[in-house]
């Protein structure tokens, strides 16, 4: 009789595991289902989602990463094509959409691959082959472009407004993101750099989206602490303060023992003579507006408006940097260092009220390294939509200037470079040239979304966009309007080269990383690890 031989367990009880083939497909699945959702979304005629949270909150957008991060998804695989969202929005700030799609289709791609039993590393191989090579020809496809293009920079911007929410004044809302942009980018040993936060946007609910401006300095969500303040001062000379304007309590408990009324009465009139001086050392240094990180005494802020001071104080750390770039004003942390070189300029500083708020605007400030975009828009949604156009805008106009280098959109790039990487698999033996041919077909996915989403049919489009390059138009790409094909740079499509640079590489490096695991192992909803969603993981039953 035959032994029975006990089974063997590794893992906890309540365990899920996934292996082999079943893995990859589930994965697979679950990133294409990501890639599926915002595809949509694409282009100019791309539509929006609406995503109401456990609390009601409503968001509308069509913002790739805003969709993905909003409905909190749960799946792992779909995680990491979420996190290629992200960092598409943190380098470039635009494109997010473009790069999970890639990554969906990448992977659907190499699922055909899978099927004709192509191993999973020679696909991975290949893949990683093709982005070098699509690097190769993006960069040399791509044309200069400087400062001085202004006409240029504006199309960048007007690109990325189209199709969101805000396109009815994307001229207005290009202007003032190339204005804000050249603002505040600096160059730093021959290389230009910027930083975003130097550029603010504050949203408020009213008026149009056409009425967003540019403020040549910071806005504040403070107001003057004292109804007897000045609203406005012209020639403003502002004092920064990392310091109270009040007296500080004695850091140990202290006794003071008062015997004659008289003694009560100096006692207080010495505390009043203390901030007499403070505000003296202020008014002395030639200061007509004041921001404190801190507070100000009842007396103090008496005192300051007496003399035509105006003054706001808890002004947040970020605020008070922004000021210090705007206005050359330098922060001062004790009150016994300001002088009159530590002030800062600014044409004026007006209490203006927006909607139902009190702001404070500093404006007229010679030249501001750190400026402010006030977006206005008829109802909360319509302003949180415009407020990502801008984002959008100025992350793609700063792209182009840190790299210098743009190319055309509409589908026309992604063409070339199926074109390209095609003619490079004819070099290649052996089963990577399958890959890389996939590689080639997956970019093509950008200009059949446009198509798809305009209502055109795919097939059509694409076999005109092919027929165009391959008479040599670079440039040709997809009229969303007509169906027609258009030269994409004469009709001012442009993108920054880094929006596709870091698509491409994104999308084919988390392809790769999903393409290569083998087996999915998920923790029992009771151990000590991270819970699977409920229900285990998507797909984790029986075949």
């Amino acid at each position: 009789m035959a032994q029975q031989v006990q089974p063997i367990f590794i893992l906890p009880e309540g365990t899920q595991r996934t292996q082999g083939r079943n893995a990859q497909r589930n994965n697979i699945a679950a990133a294409k289902l990501v890639a599926e959702t915002v595809r949509t979304t694409l282009g100019p005629k791309g539509m929006d989602k609406m995503i109401v949270d456990s609390l009601g909150d409503i968001t509308i957008t069509n913002d790739g990463v805003t969709i993905l991060e909003e409905m909190q998804i749960e799946h792992p695989a779909a995680k990491m094509i979420v996190e290629v969202a992200k960092t598409q929005e943190e380098e470039v700030g635009d494109g997010t959409t473009t790069a999970v799609v890639i990554a969906g289709e990448l992977l659907k791609q190499a699922e055909d691959l899978l099927d004709k039993e192509v191993h999973p590393t020679v696909i991975a191989r290949g893949y990683r082959v093709a982005s070098e090579q699509a690097h190769e020809i993006l960069n040399n496809l791509a044309q200069p472009v400087s400062e001085k293009d202004d006409a240029v920079l504006r199309k960048i911007a007007m690109t990325a407004i189209t199709g969101k929410g805000a396109e009815s004044a994307k001229e207005k809302l290009a202007d003032i993101a190339v204005k804000a942009v050249k603002r505040v980018i600096e160059q730093q040993t021959g290389v230009i750099v910027f930083d975003k936060e130097h550029i603010k946007l504050e949203k408020r609910v009213g008026g149009r989206t056409e009425d967003t401006e540019l403020i040549e300095g910071v806005v504040l969500e403070k107001e003057a602490v004292h109804p007897a303040m000045p609203r406005a001062v012209q020639s403003a000379k502002i004092a920064l303060l990392d310091c109270a304007i009040e007296l500080k309590d004695t850091e140990i408990d202290a006794k003071i023992e008062i015997t004659d009324p008289s003694q009560m009465q100096s006692f207080l009139d010495q505390e009043e003579k203390m901030l007499r001086a403070m505000v003296d050392k202020v008014t002395s240094a030639g200061a007509n507006v004041v921001f404190c990180q801190k507070g100000i005494d009842d007396l103090a802020q008496h005192l300051l408006a007496k003399k035509g001071v105006y003054a706001a104080r808890r002004v947040k750390k970020s605020d008070m940097e922004a000021l210090s770039r705007a206005t050359g004003a330098m922060i001062v942390s004790n009150l016994q260092d300001l002088s009159a070189k530590e002030l800062g300029f600014a044409g004026g500083v007006e209490e203006r009220k927006i909607g139902d708020e009190d702001l404070t605007f500093v404006v007229g400030c010679k030249n501001p390294k750190s400026v402010t975009i006030l977006v206005r828009g008829g109802t909360s949604h319509i302003v949180d939509e415009a407020r990502r156009a801008m984002t959008d805008a100025i992350g793609d106009v700063a792209a182009a200037l840190k790299s210098g280098k743009i190319v055309a959109g509409a589908g026309a790039t992604e063409i070339e470079v199926a074109k390209g990487l095609r003619k490079f698999a004819d070099s290649l033996s052996g089963r990577e040239q399958l890959a890389v041919l996939a590689f080639a077909n997956a970019m093509e996915i950008i200009p059949r979304t446009l198509a798809e989403n305009a209502g055109l049919d795919p097939i059509d489009v694409l076999t005109e966009l092919k027929a165009a390059h391959d008479k040599k138009q670079t440039w040709a790409g997809v009229d969303v309007n007509t169906g027609k094909i258009m030269d994409a740079w004469k009709q001012g499509v442009l993108e920054p080269l880094k929006i596709k640079t870091q698509a491409v590489s994104s999308a084919s490096e988390v392809a790769q990383m999903i393409l290569r695991i083998d087996d999915v192992i998920a923790g029992a909803a009771n151990s000590k690890g991270p819970s699977m969603p409920p229900g285990g993981m998507p797909g984790m039953g029986e075949y």
